[in-house]
């Protein structure tokens, strides 16, 4: 066995051993069950020596286990090493332990987990883990997700009721970013006006329509609803949606409805009846203090009182009924394919309660056995990897391990006037970083999630609660952020006006009526990448379950990999200048004519040179989507039960 360059392999990605949760390290032929057994693999590259062991630790109990892996054929470039991984608890965790010997005969020894490669041992909490029990719907794994804000996708110039909150608007009337009007602009799109639209949404190659609320309310975003008995007569009512959806399906797009099972508007009939009569089921349904003058509304917002969910009458009429909030729109006649969870994150909890994990559960398990493979994603603010065990929420619209380290790296210099806001940190915007702080930030942002929850949670780089990602990012960072974003494993969220290069300066400022007939209003003219992206998507199964490996990241580069047994893709991207790079020995034998799937922004010098390592540089900004190999396949079981990777 060669000795080993230690210190090459710490401070290079490519050279490191590399494990996640795909079907390329681990071996499962159904749904994970507790107490079956899966066959797990660790890939080695060799170009900087090889290991001398390789341990598999798992948790047991609570109790560190190990099991020797065994040394199985790889290639010319990469070795592999395969343990046993017994599912003892419903939640896994493991980790491995590589041993290496360098040219002096003196040991190293380092541990792999799911937030990267280290010389010390780390918390279990970023151990790789393995849910068992029922995984994602292929169908939401597979999903690019499409948002519309419905007051302002399109009118369809029907007539509509006035209602005393609102300020009605002209479709170019500007949007009041900030300011007591700001909820109450009014501009009339509906749910007709979305399904004349249906046609562009194919055309960008969205599967799924996520809707937010439709619910009578009193503001534009509905999150306040008043009722969720109907759907709001200023969208079209309940006959609107009902067409929409059939439009949808028609079309093969499925529709998402977005759901509060956080709080209600204060003019919520519950909430009405509740503070009217305490004694009735509804008082039940909220937090009221002891004498009832009072009542705990989301972040103080006296418009949105808070949900108690220790209430059983609020869980039956919110889930488990037969014609509950959650079951009742997902059948006939209106169909829905699922919800989003507005604020999952504090969902339950108040306080000393912390029913969170028992709401999402009990949804999930609801909506299976009333629908079968519908979607459930909640949104979550912050670090949502302890939300999100498996056996609940499918996933979340998260940003802390994608959209905000990827806004970080685009980002455009400072604006010391620029309005204060960064994903509710107290700065005016994102904070610039390098390709290697953003690599480390989504490792650890994301190694608490399952591998199935990390292909369901969605990836925007925008939404209606934030700013726009055009306003924050260097010239042509959108398009570099849509290339990250199709391409990381996870379900592209594009929030309508993304592909017109729209800007706002937060997320009500976002909101803007969609300038569909008028481009001097466009930032730029998105639409053909967006398709192209959605393309690739569809056809190259890497880029929705393949594993992902970083190749290099450093400064202005970062280069990634997304591995399949179908085949694999290598993903560049260059924020600004990058030298001339050698990425290493990646399988891409000669720069042929069908290489290349796709770029964006400057070409990339690209060669191989004699030893078959690719070389790169870029003038920047610019990406490029390259064809590689295909990772190494599994095979059945060898006579004794040594199951080996063919060669």
């Amino acid at each position: 066995m060669p000795a080993a360059d230690m210190h090459t392999i710490d401070t290079s990605l490519w050279l490191q051993p590399h494990h996640d949760g795909s079907a390329v390290h681990v071996r499962q032929g159904t749904e994970p069950a507790l107490g079956s057994e899966l066959r797990v693999r660790l890939r080695v590259p060799t170009g900087a020596g090889a290991p001398v062991a390789v341990w598999l630790r798992s948790l047991r109990d609570g109790e560190p286990h190990f099991e020797a892996a065994i040394h199985a054929p790889g290639d010319e470039t990469h070795a592999y090493f395969e343990a046993p991984l017994l599912l003892v608890n419903p939640v896994q965790c493991y980790r491995w332990y590589v041993q290496y010997r360098d040219h002096h005969g003196c040991e190293h020894h380092r541990w792999l987990n799911a937030a990267g490669w280290h010389r010390r041992d780390v918390p279990d909490a970023f151990d790789f883990r393995i849910h068992t029990g029922a995984g994602t719907p292929d169908w939401v794994k597979e999903s690019i997700m499409y948002e519309v804000f419905p007051d302002r996708f399109e009118n369809s110039g029907a007539a509509k009721p006035k209602a005393g909150w609102m300020v009605s608007c002209d479709w170019d009337t500007a949007v009041q970013g900030t300011g007591e009007d700001t909820s109450r602009q009014f501009y009339g799109g509906d749910l007709p006006g979305i399904e004349s639209r249906l046609g562009h949404l194919a055309a960008l190659g969205a599967t799924v329509l996520y809707l937010t609320p439709v619910f009578p309310a009193a503001s534009n975003h509905r999150y306040d609803a008043s009722s969720f008995d109907e759907v709001d007569p200023l969208l079209g009512g309940d006959a609107a949606l009902i067409s929409l959806v059939a439009s949808a399906h028609a079309r093969g797009l499925r529709v998402v409805g977005d759901l509060t099972a956080n709080h209600t508007g204060a003019g919520h009939h519950w909430f009405v009846d509740a503070y009217q009569n305490p004694a009735s089921p509804t008082g039940q349904y909220y937090y009221f203090n002891q004498d009832h003058s009072g009542y705990e509304a989301w972040l103080g917002v006296s418009s949105l009182p808070k949900l108690n969910w220790n209430s059983v009458a609020l869980r039956e009429r919110f889930i488990v009924a037969q014609d509950s909030v959650a079951v009742r729109w997902l059948k006939e006649p209106f169909n829905l394919d699922g919800w989003r969870i507005d604020v999952g994150n504090m969902t339950g909890r108040r306080g000393s309660d912390d029913l969170n994990h028992e709401v999402a559960r009990m949804l999930r398990r609801r909506i299976e056995d009333v629908k079968p493979g519908a979607m459930l994603l909640a949104e979550s603010t912050s670090d949502a990897a302890h939300d999100v065990p498996g056996d609940g929420w499918q996933g979340v619209l998260s940003y802390s391990n994608f959209t905000r380290p990827l806004w970080q790296w685009l980002a455009r210099d400072p604006d010391p006037e620029a309005f204060a806001w960064f994903f509710g940190l107290p700065q005016a915007g994102p904070a610039r970083i390098d390709a290697e702080d953003f690599v480390a930030t989504h490792r650890e942002m994301s190694a608490g999630f399952d591998w199935e929850v990390r292909l369901a949670n969605a990836n925007a780089l925008d939404t209606h609660d934030t700013a726009r990602a055009a306003s924050h990012m260097i010239a042509g960072g959108q398009e570099l952020a849509a290339c990250a974003q199709f391409s990381f494993p996870g379900i592209p969220l594009v929030f309508a006006g993304d592909e017109f290069g729209l800007h706002g300066f937060n997320g009500e400022d976002s909101r803007t009526p969609m300038p569909w007939d008028e481009p001097e209003k466009w930032g730029a003219d998105l639409r053909g990448l967006y398709s192209t992206l959605a393309r690739l998507r569809t056809e190259n199964r890497a880029l929705v379950d393949g594993s992902l490996r970083f190749i290099q990241a450093e400064g202005n580069l970062l280069v990634y990999l997304r591995e399949h047994a179908t085949g694999s893709v290598l993903c560049l991207v260059a924020r600004g200048p990058v030298a001339e790079t050698n990425l290493g020995v990646l399988g891409l034998a000669a720069m042929e004519s069908d290489t290349v799937l796709m770029s964006v922004g400057t070409e990339p010098e690209l060669a191989v040179n004699e030893e078959g390592e690719l070389l790169a540089g870029f003038e920047g900004p610019g990406a490029v989507f390259l064809r590689s190999a295909a990772s190494l396949p599994w095979v059945s079981p060898a006579p004794g039960g040594t199951e080996v990777a063919a060669l």
